[in-house]
């Protein structure tokens, strides 16, 4: 694979930036979590710009239970069942966000272009999340950083810079890695953890907060991303 340095690697947030699963998220997060503790969820954590794991620990907390590694591994366990058993629910219910699979397939056709993901997702949910859509063909899975590799998500930065250099013999830097996310938890992470970011206003947050969070280019949806990056990759202004 070439090295130069106008190589980019594009990081992806899944939920509220390629797809919405319109509430199916959400109950299969509920089934897990009573499958696992024998406990219906009553306080719900935030989740958005949020790890899976870090996700689970504030909400076992939140029922005065404590987070461990055997509970957590079941739980991991759990939800990806839940999600393989509920794909064609998903597929029926959930949705891919304007644009998605267009920029997806827009970016691949620049081979100076590595995309992966960066989500709070388990890798196995992410997984699936993308085969039920249809958006993974694009996406190198190896390069990329889950939910289950490190609770704080501006960790996962580094993570998947070190993947992606070490498969491709690549120089994925802060300069040379771009974050696509729909939250201002997705650009907050982007700064602390060494990349730049370009916010979708897709999601809960506005795109005057994504604005004001510091995010190197703010859309509407993902229908221009693939002009971003590459203005981004080639170091022109927009």
């Amino acid at each position: 694979m070439n090295n130069s340095p106008d190589r980019l690697l594009v990081l992806w947030d899944i939920d509220h930036t390629l797809i919405d699963t319109r509430g199916v998220g959400r109950q299969l997060y509920h089934q897990a979590f009573q499958v696992v503790t024998g406990r219906g969820i009553e306080h719900e954590a935030d989740v958005t710009g949020q790890t899976e794991l870090a996700i689970l620990a504030e909400t076992l907390r939140l029922h005065g239970l404590e987070p461990d590694d055997g509970l957590a591994e079941r739980y991991r366990k759990e939800l990806t069942r839940q999600y393989v058993a509920h794909s064609e629910q998903l597929r029926s219910r959930g949705t891919t966000l304007t644009g998605a699979t267009e920029a997806l397939a827009g970016l691949a056709r620049d081979s100076r272009i590595v995309q992966s993901v960066l989500t709070g997702n388990l890798r196995a949910v992410a997984l699936v999340k993308l085969r039920t859509f249809d958006l993974d063909p694009h996406i190198d899975h190896e390069s990329g950083a889950y939910g289950e590799d490190d609770p704080q998500r501006h960790r996962l930065i580094p993570i998947a810079q070190a993947r992606a250099n070490a498969k491709h013999n690549g120089a994925f830097d802060q300069e040379h890695t771009v974050i696509i996310g729909d939250s201002v938890q997705d650009v907050q992470a982007a700064h602390q953890g060494g990349a730049k970011v370009i916010a979708v206003a897709s999601g809960r947050d506005t795109a005057d907060q994504l604005r004001e969070a510091g995010a190197d280019h703010v859309l509407d949806d993902l229908r221009t991303v693939a002009r971003i990056v590459d203005d981004m990759r080639s170091g022109q202004e927009t």
